[in-house]
């Protein structure tokens, strides 16, 4: 199983830039470029929670598991 963070999607959807998302956040932009790449291999909970808060969304809908190929 993968699991995968979807902030890159979200924020294309809502027509956020990444760096206006750290900017809003108060978040280094290369955390934020780290979240939304394919190589996330850690996260804090305080993130995902602070993201989840930021976006008016539920954890689920920030992270999916997805079967491996």
């Amino acid at each position: 199983m993968i699991i995968k963070i979807r902030l890159r999607e979200i924020l294309a959807e809502r027509g956020i830039s990444q760096r206006q998302f750290a900017l809003s956040m108060n978040m280094r932009l290369a955390t934020v470029n780290h979240l939304c790449s394919d190589n996330v291999d850690r996260v804090y909970i305080r993130t995902l929670e602070q993201i989840c808060e930021a976006l008016q969304i539920d954890i689920s809908e920030l992270i999916v598991s997805q079967q491996e190929n």
